[in-house]
C-alpha cells in the first residue's frame, strides 16, 4: 500500500501521509516514497510547490515506525539512519519549495521531516517536539542539526535536551513555525502560500531556494559568492525578460520556467 496520497491543487501539489491509524508514522516506505515524490516535482513544470501534512487531525507525522524497528541490529539502524538523512535531503534540494502543513503532532521523526521543509503552518492545536532522550537515543534524523540553525543553538538546546512539546503560539515566537492556521485549516492555509510562490517566476524561485540553502552558513565573501552564482541564473533565464515586458505594459507575467 503507498504510504502517500498525491493530489495536484491547480500548481501545488499536495501529499498526504496516509497511515492515520498509525499516526502517520514515519516508515522506511514513506521515505523511499518522499524522495520519489520530491524527484518527481523537481522534474514536473507544472508544479510549483509541494504541500505536505498527514491524514486526519491527530497527527502531521508522530515519529518512527517502532513496529517496524523492533528486531533490528544497530548495524540496521544505522543504515536506516544514512536512507533517513539521504531522502530529506532529497526534500531540501528539490528546487520547488515545500511547506509542512502540521495539522497535528510532529514528534521525533515528524518533527524532522517538517524541518527539512521550506516553510512550516500550525494548526492552532499542533504540537511539535524531538522527543528522543525520552527512550534512550538522539535524534538522528537531522533533528540537533537543523532546529538548531533554525532557531538557534540555546533554543535547540532546551528542546532537544527536554524532549518537551512546544504548541503552536510558542513555535511561532521561537521561528519553528512560519504561520498558524485558522483551527483545522492548514492545509487550505499551506496551499494559499504555495499559490503566492507559484504566481513568481520559477527559475528565480529556485534559484533564491538554492542561494538560500546554501549561503546562509558560509563566511561572508564565500556567501555572497554563492548568491552571485545563483543570481546568474535568474539573470539569464527567458522568465527575467517576461519579468520586465510584463512590467512595462502593466500586465500579469507568463512564466515559462526556462
Amino acid at each position: 500500500m503507498p504510504e502517500l496520497r498525491t493530489e495536484d491543487r491547480g500548481p501545488v501539489r499536495v501529499l498526504t501521509i496516509d497511515g492515520e491509524a498509525r499516526m502517520n508514522v514515519l516508515s522506511r516506505a514513506l521515505v523511499a516514497e518522499l524522495v520519489a515524490e520530491a524527484r518527481r516535482a523537481a522534474a514536473d513544470g507544472g508544479v510549483r510547490a509541494v504541500v505536505i501534512t498527514g491524514a486526519g487531525s491527530r497527527a502531521f507525522c508522530a515519529g518512527a515506525n517502532l513496529k517496524e524497528r523492533r528486531g533490528w541490529s544497530e548495524d540496521d539502524v544505522r543504515r536506516w539512519l544514512v536512507e533517513l538523512h539521504a531522502g530529506l535531503r532529497e526534500v531540501e534540494r528539490c528546487p520547488k519549495p515545500w511547506i509542512a502543513a502540521v495539522n497535528g503532532l510532529a514528534l521525533g521523526g515528524g518533527c524532522e521531516l517538517a524541518l527539512a521543509c521550506d516553510l512550516r503552518v500550525f494548526d492552532p492545536a499542533a504540537q511539535i517536539a524531538l522527543t528522543e532522550v525520552r527512550i534512550g537515543i538522539i535524534p538522528g534524523g537531522g533533528g540537533t542539526v537543523r532546529l538548531a540553525r533554525l532557531i538557534g543553538l540555546a533554543r535547540a538546546r532546551d528542546l532537544v535536551l527536554t524532549a518537551r512539546r512546544v504548541d503552536a503560539e510558542e513555535a511561532l515566537q521561537m521561528g519553528l513555525a512560519n504561520r498558524i492556521s485558522a483551527a483545522g485549516d492548514s492545509v487550505s492555509a499551506a496551499l494559499a502560500i504555495g499559490n503566492e510562490i507559484a504566481a513568481n517566476a520559477p527559475v528565480a524561485v529556485a534559484a533564491a531556494k538554492a542561494s538560500l540553502e546554501e549561503a546562509w552558513d558560509l563566511a561572508l565573501d564565500a556567501a555572497l559568492e554563492r548568491e552571485r552564482a545563483h543570481y546568474d541564473k535568474a539573470l539569464r533565464s527567458e522568465d527575467r525578460l517576461e519579468g520586465l515586458a510584463a512590467f512595462a505594459e502593466k500586465r500579469p507575467p507568463r512564466w515559462k520556467g526556462r
